[in-house]
């Protein structure tokens, strides 16, 4: 049995690849909260750091370019909105923020992970059936 919901090593993941990070598109609500929680614009490289903590990444850095791709998609959606910062010393940094449309997004992304999580527990069942086994115990799982 698995003993936690994340693969916590390329040699766990082998043993189904699929299994853990193929869910990238959540990556959109861990980003969207992230930017709600803030007070202020974050820099795409701070929603990298943070992203790592969320509960999604469980700990591991995610793909830095798969971040700045969803950042650019949700500008262009019209969820985040973005400026670039120029300070005195170093280089220029963008900066991201959430929008009132990307605000609204998030509610929805609350009820639709409600409804995953639905799907996902008729999945198990289904699954389990078909192995001819008891569902087994939700697993707690070590992010």
């Amino acid at each position: 049995m698995w003993s936690a919901c994340h693969p916590k090593s390329d040699k766990e993941l082998e043993v189904c690849a699929t299994l853990g990070k193929s869910l990238n598109r959540l990556s959109q609500p861990t980003i969207l909260t992230l930017l709600a929680r803030s007070n202020k614009p974050l820099h795409g490289y701070v929603i990298v750091q943070q992203a790592a903590n969320s509960p999604m990444f469980g700990g591991k850095k995610p793909d830095a370019t798969g971040i700045y791709r969803a950042l650019k998609r949700m500008e262009e959606s019209g969820l985040v909105s973005s400026h670039w910062e120029m300070p005195e010393e170093g280089s220029a940094k963008r900066m991201f923020e959430l929008t009132d449309k990307g605000r609204a997004c998030l509610r929805r992304w609350i009820d639709a992970l409600a409804c995953y999580e639905l799907t996902i527990e008729e999945l198990r069942a289904d699954a389990s059936d078909a192995l001819g086994i008891e569902v087994p115990d939700t697993p707690i799982c070590a992010h």
